[in-house]
This record gives structure tokens, sequence and C-alpha cells, in this order.
């Protein structure tokens, strides 16, 4: 058992107050996937409105912290030593789909500090990540730990795979052929902040994939290193906010899944 910090309930309370809104669309969303309407214009309201939400939730705990959502872009506070990274709904397309699988995220960046305090989310299963730096990671109210698995062989791995518009396929291809011959398995998810909060509750063993934004990457990263494990970009570099390439996994494998995208140019 673990007590939230103000800051974290500040944080966990503005996810909660969206996630209302969120899943009362998920229920229409179905019947609009039924009724052959427009849901993809459907999914940006419920985007912008969840953003909205948590913006005024934040700015009136955290007054003059900077802002950097998927759908309102950067803001500039007063207080420019603190940044707010959201993203109101990862998972879009499984959301757009009806497909129960998504989540919102909100990280907290401190000037000189990296990210600090994380949430990501999930209004479904009502599974709340979060992690504080130097505080550990948790589950709602259980402790998170990365798994202890030290061989490729018994692990499953999670990605993302490169769709219409978006990514390097050729890469992503070479990648895959690397790594699925090696492994236990490979899974695709469709909601990047899930892959990294599950790498971080030791479901998934590891996790790659390239052509992401920072918001998508934020909070994950804090729950996976608090939770003992490594992150770094696909070049095994700290950069992984600015490169948006992502490498995690435990200590024992994230050098083993780096070697092998390696292998992969």
């Amino acid at each position: 058992m673990s007590t939230q910090s103000a800051l974290l309930k500040v944080m966990s309370d503005a996810a909660r107050k969206a996630a209302r809104g969120l899943n009362r669309d998920f229920g229409e969303l179905a019947e609009l996937q039924v009724a052959k309407k427009a849901p993809a214009d459907f999914v940006s309201a419920a985007d912008l409105k969840a953003e909205q939400v948590i913006f005024e939730a934040l700015s009136k705990a955290r007054p003059g912290y900077s802002f950097h959502g998927e759908e309102r872009g950067r803001i500039e506070g007063t207080d420019k030593t603190h940044t707010w990274i959201v993203d109101p709904l990862d998972g879009t397309t499984n959301f757009l789909h009806a497909i129960p699988h998504f989540a919102i995220n909100i990280a907290l960046e401190r000037e000189g500090a990296g990210v600090v305090a994380a949430v990501t989310y999930n209004p479904i299963t009502n599974e709340l990540f979060w992690a504080e730096k130097g505080k550990g990671a948790f589950v709602n109210d259980h402790r998170l730990r990365v798994a202890a698995r030290q061989r490729m062989d018994e692990a499953v791995f999670a990605t993302g795979i490169p769709f219409l518009g978006h990514g390097q396929h050729a890469t992503f291809l070479k990648e895959l052929h690397q790594i699925s011959q090696r492994v236990a398995g490979v899974r695709r998810f469709g909601a990047a902040s899930l892959d990294l909060a599950w790498v971080a509750a030791g479901r998934f063993d590891g996790y790659w994939e390239r052509d992401l934004k920072p918001w998508d990457l934020a909070a994950g990263m804090l729950l996976v290193t608090e939770a003992g494990g490594k992150v770094t970009d696909a070049d095994g570099e700290d950069a992984v906010l600015g490169k948006g390439s992502v490498v995690a996994a435990n200590l024992d494998l994230h050098p083993q899944l780096l070697s092998r995208l390696t292998a992969a140019k």
C-alpha cells in the first residue's frame, strides 16, 4: 500500500474526471458504429473535451505551470520550470473502433530533472498506473516491478506497427524479423502508454516502437524506470522524448532487445 502525494492526487483526480466523459462517449460510440455515422469526428470531439477537462483541473491546482498537450499544443505558463505533458486519449484508433483499450496520460516535467510524476489511467479497467520520481511505481494500491525474465526465448514483447501515412514500414519489418524469431511472442495492442505501463507491471517483458510523440511516452517512461526497468531511445541513448523512439525492458533484456534492433539496421 502507498499513499499518493498531493501532486499525484491532483493528477489522478484530473485523469478520473476526464475519464467520466470518455466513458460516456465510448458507450455512445458503439451506437455510432452501428448507425454508420461519422465516428472520426465524434472521437475528435471526445479528445478535445477530455483535454479541456484536464487543462482546467491542472491549471486550477497548479496555476502558472506550462502545458503541452496533444490537442492544443504548447502553452507557456508563468512558471516555465514545470510543464504538464498530456495525452487525453492514447489509443484513439481503438476508441474509434469501440475496442476497450485506451488511456489518459498526464506527466509533469521539471526543468533539470526530467519527468518527475506520471499517471496513466485506463478508464475501462479502472487501472490507475502512477509514479513519482524516486518513490516507486504503482497500479492502484499495488507496487509495480518489471518482470524478472532474463532470456529472449521466454519473453513476450510489445511493439507498434506503422500504419497508413505514419512510420517507417521497411525498418519495422526488419526489426520484427530480428526479434520475432527469437522470442516467445510479440504483441501489438495499439496504445503506447499502456504498453509501457504493462512493462512496468511485468505483463510485457519489453517494448519497442518508433515515431512517437512526447505525450505518448512521458508518463510510461517514469513508470518503467520506477518499477526497476530501463528506458532508452532506439540508439541506446536518453533522448527518448526528443527522438520519439523507445526501447523499454528490465536490465537483463534491455541490452538484448537493443542488440536485435541494432542488427536490423
